[in-house]
């Protein structure tokens, strides 16, 4: 008998999406639990980020189910979902895509902002993410005037200011360096698993995926679970 603790936090069944003639989801679905940080893998085109768009609610499947928290995700009109992206979503594209009229403080404290707080108690947590975010020094600089991996830990702490059950992260290194693309995930995951929300990372690369617990491909709109192997045990507890 499955129990509560058992159940997805976020899941979706028989998705199917097209664009025109192209099937870009063809009966796809995959399940997020609490905690945890799944990569979504496959080569470009595949339908990987068009699943992460259905899972987010940010566009309808054609046929198939989203649940998140026990509810029909796909079911709720416009309002709710976008007020769930404000919410209980958080989420870090590939350019980032911070606002560049605003300061990198601005951009972090937006959501709480979009939420209706105040903006000083919203710049204050906003501050103390980008300092997390080793980026505290880039508070009062717009995007246009850091580099792109300074940006992208700003992105990371306004998807995470709003401490979000789900991160949904697009190619999120895709843009940086190696050595800033690790820099990104280590404070990604380890900030995500500090305050318990799942990731939800969508990558073709396998040193990002390798932050992961586990993977799913995508490939032809189809996805499939990858089983990896299990760690070896050690003599102690032969």
């Amino acid at each position: 008998m499955n129990t509560t603790e058992d159940m997805p936090l976020l899941s979706g069944v028989g998705l199917r999406k097209a664009f025109g003639p192209t099937q870009a989801l063809d009966d796809a679905g995959m399940a997020l639990h609490a905690g945890e940080v799944v990569a979504v893998m496959g080569p470009s085109g595949s339908g990987k980020s068009t699943l992460l768009h259905c899972l987010a609610g940010i566009i309808q499947p054609d046929e198939g189910e989203v649940r998140y928290a026990g509810h029909v995700l796909s079911a709720l009109p416009d309002r709710e979902r976008s007020a769930l992206r404000r919410t209980d979503f958080g989420f870090v594209f590939q350019f980032g895509q911070l606002v560049p009229e605003l300061t990198c403080l601005e951009n972090v404290a937006l959501p709480m902002r979009l939420d209706g707080q105040r903006r000083r108690p919203a710049e204050k947590l906003a501050r103390e993410w980008l300092d997390r975010l080793e980026v505290g020094d880039i508070a009062d600089k717009r995007p246009g005037e850091v580099s792109g991996g300074q940006g992208q830990r700003a992105a990371v702490a306004r998807a995470l200011v709003t401490e979000p059950k789900v991160i949904f992260a697009d190619e999120p290194t895709g843009a940086l360096d190696s050595l800033n693309g690790e820099r990104v995930m280590r404070l990604l995951t380890a900030a995500a698993r500090e305050t318990g929300a799942a990731v939800l990372l969508v990558t073709h690369e396998a040193r990002v995926a390798a932050y992961s617990d586990r993977e799913i491909v995508v490939r032809d709109g189809k996805s499939r679970q990858v089983d990896l192997p299990a760690p070896a045990l050690s003599r102690s507890a032969r």
